[in-house]
């Protein structure tokens, strides 16, 4: 597995590459405010049988924070130049949340570099009024408070009560994932998932193959969000994850796991 950084934009990302395989590379794009950690169980599984590349976007995990001033618009510049810079021409886009936001952005602006799209709890949507207003209180909590009791609330909101209670390890991971990026990072993030634009518009224009994961549970983006895409996208695939909410790509990694690889292997 190569461990590396690309200078984009003046900014250092990091970047994982491993899995040399032939075949399309899979590249994968965490939600926030995790970092590419959050994809290891599908790295260790996805690399037996492609190439997986995941990288932290801007201002989170191991990349640069720089400035704080995000757009979804400059994170996904910042993928297509990680694209260019593997020398990619075309992949497919595995993106959770934020991850799923940024890929819907890059098939509407890039669709030539986008071979298939997996998308895992998340929604072609713009924020609504009152999820700005949210955001916004959660700049001044993340400001006053720190990011530590942010990431204690937000831990309720992306794992199932079960999860938080039984599997105290896994939940351990996604905080100390949330804990390690500055208040910076997150605060400009939040800013940049505000003022997304919406995609809702171009869904029926998407032409590739396309998977859409869901927890069962999933409180942030709701089943109802999936199924409203998956209505949209011409012969799209629709999978509800059980016993598990935001997160099923860690709460459920085998059935998540065996979806992606089903999926992948229809492909070829």
């Amino acid at each position: 597995m190569s461990k590396m950084k690309a200078v984009i934009d003046g900014a250092e990302i990091y970047y994982i590459d491993t899995g040399d395989r032939p075949g399309p590379a899979i590249v994968m794009i965490h939600g926030f405010p995790f970092s590419h950690a959050m994809w290891s169980p599908q790295i260790e599984f996805l690399k037996n049988h492609f190439r997986v590349i995941a990288y932290d976007v801007r201002g989170h995990g191991k990349s640069d924070v720089g400035d704080g001033q995000y757009s979804i618009e400059l994170f996904v510049d910042d993928l297509i130049a990680l694209l260019d810079h593997q020398r990619l021409e075309k992949v497919v886009l595995c993106g959770l949340s934020m991850g799923g936001y940024i890929a819907l952005r890059a098939i509407e602006r890039n669709p030539e570099r986008i071979g298939a799209l997996i998308l895992c709890d998340t929604t072609s949507n713009a924020d609504s009024n009152e999820t700005k207003i949210k955001r916004t209180a959660s700049i001044k909590t993340v400001k006053s408070s720190g990011v530590a009791p942010y990431a204690q609330e937000f831990l309720k909101a992306v794992l199932t009560p079960t999860t938080v209670q039984n599997k105290v390890d896994l939940a351990r991971f996604v905080l100390r994932m949330i804990e390690a990026n500055s208040s910076v990072g997150i605060c400009g993030t939040l800013l940049a998932l505000a003022g997304r634009t919406e995609t809702t518009a171009s869904l029926p224009r998407i032409h590739v193959p396309t998977l859409i994961l869901v927890g069962e549970q999933d409180k942030i983006t709701p089943p109802e969000l999936s199924e409203q895409m998956h209505a949209l996208i011409p012969n799209a695939q629709l999978q509800i994850v059980p016993n598990s909410a935001h997160l099923g790509n860690l709460e459920e990694a085998e059935e998540f796991n065996g979806h992606i690889l089903n999926f992948l292997k229809e492909l070829n």
